[in-house]
């Protein structure tokens, strides 16, 4: 690792409505797929521009060519079909509602890749950012949202070969990135923490006939083959409890993540760690970080509308040193504001604010 972001981002930012408005017209057929395309384009020229003037050190195309932020790995692969996926409990943080949700799509075959998204993405942000620019791609064990006991089994006797075939098609997709000039790439891995922190995300495992014994080791270490060293790149892997528009599935500290993920997950550089709320638990966990990895500290929320207060973000931060000093920390909001087109519960104002912040904060620790 040659270079740490200070000031940090995770990946999507608030989709703009006219973007939202083209997707579905692109999809009916009322607009082609070069119209579409100048749209997304304009999207991502504005989603670089906002975060360059932000002062964040790393920027994103703010996943403006998504539907969500697993896009790699619930539409761009052969082997799935229109059936939604057993379904999933998230908890509104707003009003404590809890909304039943399922995916789309679910295994029904053997995996392969239809085209490589993230490529599209890197080449044209690399040409239009004056920033480093970050790669984001999908953890392969996010396929267990799509493992149905009663279709998937039809192509995968072992369920635990889907994920290692999802890992392959993952890690060519970072080679190939890596081959187009990217320096920055970031694995989201939410599920590791929601089997490993919340005792319901493992009784959902096993529901659908997957142990969540199996993620120690081997899971982890699926994960961490994905990024296997690669010269001039810099890993990191991000982890959350779930970022449904301002919802979460999971809760739960990193004391058994620290216990068991850190010492597994030798290929990562940089464990950019949701912290915004009571849910991620303490600091404490951070005092197992090996000493030559970087954890990004998610203390902005991206799931509200109110502004984290700049001085109570800075004193987290020191509580946080007290553990792992503060050389091998940095300073992220806490997710992408719209994993899922929809977005999360906030204005492009309180978006704009809080990437703001993190330059600021970072700048003025670090600097």
């Amino acid at each position: 690792m040659t270079t740490v972001y200070r000031a940090d981002v995770v990946g999507s930012l608030l989709r703009p409505e006219y973007l939202k408005q083209a997707r579905a017209q692109w999809k009916s057929g009322e607009i082609s797929t070069a119209e579409f395309k100048r749209l997304e384009d304009l999207a991502v020229d504005q989603a670089i521009a906002l975060q360059e003037a932000t002062g964040v050190d790393v920027v994103t195309d703010g996943e403006m060519r998504r539907e969500i932020f697993s896009d790699h790995v619930f539409k761009e692969l052969n082997g799935l079909s229109d059936i939604p996926s057993p379904p999933l409990d998230l908890h509104n943080v707003n009003t404590g509602e809890t909304v039943t949700l399922s995916m789309p799509t679910t295994v029904t075959g053997k995996i392969s890749r239809k085209r490589m998204l993230a490529t599209e993405e890197f080449v044209y942000a690399r040409a239009r950012s004056r920033a480093p620019v970050k790669a984001t791609l999908s953890s392969p064990l996010l396929l267990n949202f799509l493992w149905s006991p009663e279709y998937s089994p039809q192509a995968y006797d072992d369920p635990y070969d889907l994920f290692r075939d999802g890992a392959a098609i993952i890690r060519e997709e970072a080679l190939e990135l890596a081959r187009l000039g990217c320096e920055y790439i970031q694995i989201d891995a939410p599920e590791l923490i929601q089997v490993l922190a919340d005792e319901s995300q493992r009784r959902r495992w096993e529901s659908v006939g997957l142990s969540p014994d199996w993620v120690v080791p081997e899971g982890i270490e699926l994960v961490n083959s994905v990024a296997a060293p690669i010269p001039g790149v810099t890993f990191a892997l991000h982890v959350c409890r779930a970022n449904a528009p301002s919802m979460y599935l999971a809760r739960g500290g990193y004391g058994e993540f620290a216990e068991k993920l850190f010492p597994l997950a030798t290929n990562y550089d940089i464990f950019s760690l949701e912290y915004d709320d009571e849910r991620s638990g303490d600091f404490a966990p951070l005092a197992k970080l090996p000493s030559d990895k970087v954890a990004a500290l998610g203390l902005v929320s991206t799931k509200v509308e109110a502004v984290e207060d700049r001085d109570e973000v800075t004193r987290r931060i020191q509580e946080a040193a007290s553990y792992v000093g503060l050389d091998r920390l940095a300073l992220s909001t806490q997710c992408g504001f719209a994993s899922m087109e929809a977005g999360n519960e906030l204005s492009v104002n309180s978006q704009e604010a809080k990437l703001q912040l993190v330059g600021e904060v970072a700048h003025r620790i670090w600097n």
